[in-house]
């Protein structure tokens, strides 16, 4: 039996077994002489198990290197104090098990003899309750969206996490001097305490809204609030959980903007859509009268050419066979036409280039087109060109050629004069000149478009697609078309292209 037991044991039984707290007492040999039931029990040991260990028995052994000394310090220097002040503190279970515990040091001397006495209390759930606390803490200062928590009468802001005051610019000690309305430039306080009125009798659990945050520089960005009471004790609180919306309402306007756009697309092509089958009825009727004038001169020349078989009667032949010539040529040049837009359109169109003179293809031109004019009318041929030689396309010259002088004989009236020109520059320029009705200064905007013909020319036969397809050839080609024109005057086009077309 120890010294301490046989003086002071049964006091300290009494006294101790008190208290909930463990206790223990050590010599200054550092053995434990005495611990209550609370020690046992936290420690894990039976009644007496304890006396006469080593005090490390009670410590985990990675701390037992900086015990000895700590306790060694206490002995010289002994005051009643709280131990491990600024750093945890843990006890070892006579299993192995480490907890946390907080310990409170008393120097005691009896008989001559120095003791320590230990309060000890476990802390594990304490510690718990602490990192659980810590845990919720580290969420709230960072979660992503931001958080205001606000008195419910006051309206200032009790705590604000991380994020929010890294957004709106203030620091938490300016946030406690403010309120909700301070950073709501749509309340006022009268409007603020109006709008949180339904959570503060409980007639919602929740108010949800859209409003517009100003910060600290006094810019501003929307956001979406969720707010919610809660309470701290007696204290009453509003927690307002805050969602930047910024790039969802830019996501929302450029959509919209999209949608917008993308419905003026729709429309538009709705329209053209509309044009282009007004464009196939007005072709397609187009076409019906083109093609039945023609043939109804051509039935009626052949059926007259019968009744003329005389020999006298020749004269009469060859003016019914000079219509039918015109009225085919007229049909082949329609059917050419209507091809080139075909090709043009499907992006078939194959130039096949080779060395020709122009007068070949002048020649050529003039000829057919002699079958076709009026009475009087007459074409003056270009002189000086037979020395010009080109590389290009011979049937697309032709091709643009006949379209514009059939133009001319066709708008001009009888005994009218055709003129055509041709000069070499940088370039071949061939200028045709009529004595015709002439395009109306309002409508010569308009006289490349397909289908497109002038208010004054609507009583003659025509397709409205040879200009185009002169322009789209010679655009494809690398030259170029522009015109003059007076109504009632004539018309002078001009018509360039390169000599040498690689």
């Amino acid at each position: 039996m120890t010294v301490f037991e046989e003086k002071e044991g049964a006091v300290f039984r009494l006294l101790s077994e008190a208290i909930s707290e463990g206790v223990i007492i050590a010599n200054s040999n550092q053995e434990l002489v005495a611990s209550n039931g609370s020690a046992n029990e936290m420690f894990g040991y039976e009644e007496g198990e304890l006396i006469g260990k080593p005090l490390e028995t009670l410590i985990p052994k990675q701390y037992h290197s900086n015990h000895g000394q700590h306790f060694k310090g206490y002995a010289h220097h002994p005051v009643k104090r709280q131990m491990g002040k600024g750093f945890d503190l843990y006890g070892a279970k006579k299993c192995g098990d480490s907890f946390p515990v907080e310990i409170g040091l008393n120097p005691l001397t009896i008989g001559g003899n120095s003791y320590v006495m230990a309060l000890i209390i476990d802390i594990t759930e304490r510690k718990k309750t602490e990192q659980e606390l810590q845990q919720w803490a580290k969420i709230f200062n960072e979660s992503l969206n931001e958080i205001f928590i606000f008195d419910s009468d006051t309206l200032k802001f009790v705590n604000v996490n991380y994020g929010a005051q890294k957004n709106i610019g203030y620091t938490l000690d300016e946030l406690k001097h403010l309120t909700p309305f301070d950073i709501k430039p749509d309340f006022s306080e009268e409007e603020f305490r109006d709008f949180i009125k339904p959570l503060l009798n409980n007639s919602v659990k929740k108010l949800e809204f859209e409003t517009i945050h100003k910060r600290k520089d006094d810019t501003t960005y929307p956001v979406e609030v969720h707010l919610q009471k809660s309470s701290i004790g007696d204290k009453r609180l509003m927690v307002a959980i805050i969602l930047d919306i910024t790039e969802r309402k830019e996501y929302t306007m450029n959509l919209e903007n999209t949608v917008e756009k993308r419905t003026a697309q729709l429309k538009e092509a709705l329209l053209k859509e509309k044009e282009l089958n007004e464009l196939k009825t007005k072709f397609l009727s187009l076409v019906s009268h083109e093609f039945k004038t023609p043939l109804s001169g051509i039935l009626s020349s052949a059926g007259l050419l019968e009744k003329y078989s005389q020999t006298e009667q020749q004269d009469k032949r060859e003016k019914h066979i000079k219509t039918i010539k015109s009225k085919v040529k007229y049909l082949d040049n329609i059917l050419t036409d209507f091809l080139s837009v075909e090709r043009l359109e499907s992006g078939k169109v194959n130039y096949k280039f080779s060395d020709f003179p122009l007068s070949k293809v002048i020649n050529e031109v003039v000829y057919d087109a002699n079958m076709m004019l009026k009475q009087g009318q007459k074409i003056n041929y270009p002189s000086n060109i037979d020395s010009i030689n080109l590389n290009f396309d011979e049937k697309i010259l032709e091709l643009i050629l006949t379209n514009i002088i059939g133009n001319a004989i066709k708008y001009s009236p009888e005994e009218s004069t055709i003129d055509i020109a041709a000069t070499i520059d940088e370039g071949l320029t061939i200028t045709i000149k009529d004595e015709g009705i002439g395009i109306p200064i309002s409508e010569q905007k308009h006289i490349f478009n397909r289908y497109f013909r002038a208010g004054n020319a609507l009583l003659t036969q025509g397709t409205g697609i040879g200009l185009n397809i002169v322009k789209s050839h010679l655009e494809g080609l690398g030259g170029s078309i522009k015109f003059k024109s007076e109504e009632n005057k004539g018309s002078t086009f001009t018509i360039k292209i390169p000599i040498n077309q690689s």
